[in-house]
């Protein structure tokens, strides 16, 4: 199996680099570190980013910084791994330098509709009373963002992981402009190939919704995986066979 390609990593809103700790070393245990090199990235505002103003930011300049970090550390032929609201970037890092990466890889990641916000995929029902909508599982207008954030996202995890993601919530600020933007573009993809993670655990966006998120990328392999949202931090040694399997294509 060839494991001479590097990765690139981008975490979803609330999160940073950090988030794939636990994948990149699980990386390093199945393979003695024989896989090329692995970079973290941190969205501005995020990780080992905080404290800027990045409230001007757009996903066009985000995509930008990021694709110059990857270029600045040395990486090549890269697989590109997004994880939740990661899929609003990474069509726009492709968009810009599509001879940098190799495959791109989706784990439950995020596609909302050309017009669509992202918080604007789950609708205004509640899950199950409109197919057109993922609907909420809960009310958001009655709970707090943490409350909400254990529902959706953290469902499986551990009470240790659950009170790691909770404690760095606030730390970690995903640019309010690239959240409301609605000007989302897919038709320049497929060149990369791409793959989907279906996370089977997801409570915020069921199988098939992911699937539809996938079509939306223009994914041509899904893979599925039984974990929740946060699989790289619940299951990260399957999801790094998956990871190595894909590199691999």
């Amino acid at each position: 199996m060839n494991q001479a390609a590097d990765y690139a990593f981008l975490h979803g809103a609330g999160e940073g680099g950090w988030l794939w700790d636990d994948l990149i070393a699980a990386l390093y245990r199945q393979t003695d570190g024989q896989f090329g090199r692995a970079l973290a990235l941190d969205v501005p505002g995020c990780g080992q980013k905080p404290g800027r103003d990045v409230e001007d930011l757009g996903p066009d300049e985000i995509a930008a910084e990021l694709i110059n970090d990857i270029v600045a550390a040395g990486l090549k032929d890269v697989i590109l791994v997004g994880h939740s609201l990661a899929g609003t970037i990474l069509p726009r890092m492709v968009a810009q330098r599509p001879d940098l990466f190799r495959r791109l890889v989706y784990v439950a990641c995020a596609a909302p509709a050309p017009g669509q916000t992202a918080s604007e995929i789950f609708g205004a029902s509640r899950r199950g009373e409109n197919p057109d909508e993922i609907g909420w599982p809960i009310d958001p207008r009655a709970c707090s963002v943490e409350e909400l954030f254990g529902v959706l996202f953290w469902n499986d995890t551990t009470p240790e992981q659950t009170e790691m993601f909770r404690r760095r919530l606030p730390e970690n600020r995903w640019p309010a402009r690239t959240q409301a933007a609605r000007d989302w573009r897919y038709d320049h993809l497929g060149t990369p190939p791409s793959t989907y993670v279906v996370c089977l655990q997801d409570n915020s966006a069921p199988a098939r919704w992911q699937e539809v998120f996938a079509a939306r990328l223009k994914c041509e392999r899904l893979v599925r995986i039984d974990a929740g949202h946060q699989a790289m931090v619940t299951r990260p040694h399957a999801l790094a066979e998956v990871l190595r399997i894909e590199a691999a294509l």
